[in-house]
């Protein structure tokens, strides 16, 4: 018998039906991911489930005495509340029940409250609230507040965990955690022994969790045994069957329209089936809700960047005791898409305004590029302005946007973001998180850049949007910096990573997400078989060993000392930074001839001498940045 079930349910807010007599079952121990387009009526959906809010019509029919535990985006407690107290309020009841025990009031039927105790197992919840605390790696005292969003986000699990319910809820659960707390939730979540419902975009995520995904579509719910791959091939062969079966129902309706307009020949042959036939067909096609249409994503790449966007050689930086960057080597050249990857509060951010020129390092040597226009995605999504409407948003005192050389106007570039002409005039407050997400990828998408920095893009987007933002980064000729714990989404994306370890290091990884974790599994177990090594070699008694035999010699290049340099090569290596600062003058001198007016009113033949000029300089620097390399290696 299933937990719950959910009959002929009718929700609506507006015109638009969110639930359209449409229902859904979960059995014990079942895993349900819940899909669907931003604003579809997940987050209701799974509200009513949670009996938080009621449906319009239609029933929920629930088993007995169900616990539910419903997770929400963003979690609330209460003011001034510590931890273990967060944790402890999920046990409301029993400790209610606890409290008019230990107070004796009179009239009270103690045998009574003793037997509701026992059977909630109320008499230890301060163990069960310890023991959770210590599981998850949370610290009871600490305050709630001061807590950042994956720790608070951690909490609100401690509290479902606590309650041991049946059924559990979670509402966006991934969102402002970074990729070990992902891997964390994901192993809990798969040792879960209740029934879950999960809403969530991430795509790996539900790979590794979900048993069966249930898309919400139009006001329907649809379910696809099995993990999202399994979803995707079968999602992609119904839309087909669909599309095929919309037009040729089209086709008839458009037959049968021309043949009631001849009017003579309609009124002779008295087909009174066939006219009947025809108010069907229209009946039919007024009420179909077709497929949402894709947002429609492009991105004016401006003019580009120098090939060197940023050199960093040895560089440190920090903010008082504490380190964030230490000892960092690397080079970024235009067209690089670098994930940036580590756990929250490790510097991410601090690491990117280095790299473009908002801070600068405490030690070492840093070069930036020229010719760089940045656009940022914030990912706490800072830069709107609540009260500012939509049509303000993208294009302030102006009904036009200019995207790759082009004008459109705002109401229709709004409609490529799937918003309608209709709420170009609302203001952004009344927006949800991944339509916020939506305008802000608008604006973003509207200023010409060559370097593009998303902060967490990915949080509360849609599937369809992630996939065709993919597709854009993908295609993008400038250089991208992307802060991302969708583990898809990076391995679409970047070509190379920069992961946090630890105490201010920064290690340069070439390839995707799966490239750098096999990487570093590897390098992880090289280190444990080398301790272990270590301590049984301390461990051996050295009397019962033989004379050992001499140990073979090394590989004379591995020992060899570094060469010194000859006088010719030292001089050489003195005059390459002087080289290169004349060489980036020089360089900097023709960007801004070419931004200008004036350029464009000489003869043909100058134009073209400072373009080729401007293109040389870049060769010119790449080999002088190699050879000072090399120089400085030996």
């Amino acid at each position: 018998m299933a937990l719950l079930t959910l009959q002929d349910a009718c929700l609506a807010f507006g015109h638009v039906p969110l639930l359209d007599h449409t229902g859904l079952s979960l059995e014990a121990g079942e895993r349900l991911g819940l899909i669907g387009r931003n604003g579809s009526g997940k987050s209701s959906l799974l509200k009513i489930l949670a009996g938080l809010e009621v449906q319009d019509d239609g029933l929920l029919q629930l088993q007995q005495g169900l616990r539910r535990f419903y997770v929400p985006q963003e979690p609330e407690f209460r003011e001034g509340v510590t931890v273990f107290d967060a944790v402890g309020d999920a046990l409301g009841e029993v400790r209610a029940l606890r409290e008019r025990y230990e107070s004796h009031a009179p009239g009270e039927d103690l045998d009574a409250l003793q037997s509701r105790i026992e059977a909630l197992d109320g008499w230890t919840w301060e163990q069960r609230v310890t023991e959770t605390l210590q599981r998850l790696g949370l610290d009871g005292e600490r305050p709630v507040a001061a807590l950042s969003g994956g720790l608070r986000k951690r909490v609100a699990l401690a509290q479902a965990l606590v309650a041991a319910p049946e059924v559990l809820l979670l509402d966006e659960p991934t969102n402002h955690l970074d990729l070990d707390a992902i891997l964390w939730l994901q192993e809990l979540l798969q040792a879960f022994r209740g029934a879950l419902v999960v809403i969530t975009h991430d795509r790996a995520f539900l790979d590794a969790v979900a048993t069966r995904i249930v898309e919400l579509d139009r006001g329907l719910l649809r379910s696809y045994p099995g993990s999202f791959s399994a979803y995707e091939a079968a999602k992609e062969r119904e839309l087909h069957a669909e599309a095929l079966a919309n037009a040729r129902a089209d086709k008839l309706l458009a037959q049968e329209e021309v043949w009631i307009r001849k009017g003579v020949e309609a009124r002779r042959t008295r087909s009174v089936g066939r006219v009947a036939r025809l108010q069907q067909l229209r009946a039919q096609r007024t009420a179909r809700r077709d497929v949402v249409g894709r947002a429609r994503l492009e991105v004016d790449a401006g003019l580009p960047s120098g090939k060197i966007v940023a050199v960093l050689e040895d560089v440190s930086k920090s903010f008082g005791e504490r380190p964030i960057v230490r000892g960092l080597s690397a080079t970024i050249l235009r067209g690089d898409k670098v994930g940036v990857i580590g756990p929250n509060g490790a510097g991410k951010t601090t690491l990117l305004r280095l790299i473009l020129g908002e801070l600068e390092p405490d030690a070492g040597t840093l070069r930036r590029g020229t010719q760089i226009q940045v656009a940022y995605f914030d990912q706490m999504r800072d830069a709107l302005d609540p009260d500012a409407t939509l049509a303000d948003t993208i294009s302030p005192g102006s009904e036009w946007v200019e995207i790759g050389g082009v004008r459109k106007h705002v109401m229709g570039y709004l409609g490529d973001f799937l918003f309608s002409p209709a709420r170009a005039n609302s203001p952004v407050r009344s927006l949800s998180g991944g339509e916020r997400n939506r305008l802000l990828l608008a604006r973003l998408f509207a200023k010409p850049a060559n370097v593009l920095v998303l902060d967490e893009p990915t949080n509360d987007l849609d599937i369809d949007t992630l996939e065709l933002l993919e597709d854009l980064l993908q295609s993008y000729a400038g250089t991208v910096f992307l802060v991302s714990h969708d583990r898809r989404f990076l391995d679409a994306v970047v070509t190379s990573t920069l992961v946090a370890e630890g105490q201010g290091r920064w290690r340069e990884y070439e390839g995707s997400v799966e490239d750098w974790l096999v990487q570093s599994q590897r390098a992880a177990a090289l280190q444990k078989a080398a301790a272990t090594a270590a301590a049984a070699s301390v461990a051996t008694p050295a009397v019962a060993a033989p004379p050992a035999a001499p140990a073979p010699t090394a590989p004379a290049a591995a020992n060899a000392p570094r060469r010194k340099l000859s006088y010719k090569e030292q001089r050489e290596l003195d005059e390459l930074p002087g080289r290169i600062e004349a060489l980036e003058t020089e360089q900097k001198t023709l960007a801004d001839l070419m931004a200008g007016s004036d350029l464009y009113t000489r003869t043909p033949e100058r134009i073209a001498e400072v373009h080729a000029r401007h293109a040389q300089i870049e060769e010119e620097l790449l080999e002088l940045l190699e050879r000072w390399e090399s120089l400085g290696n030996r």
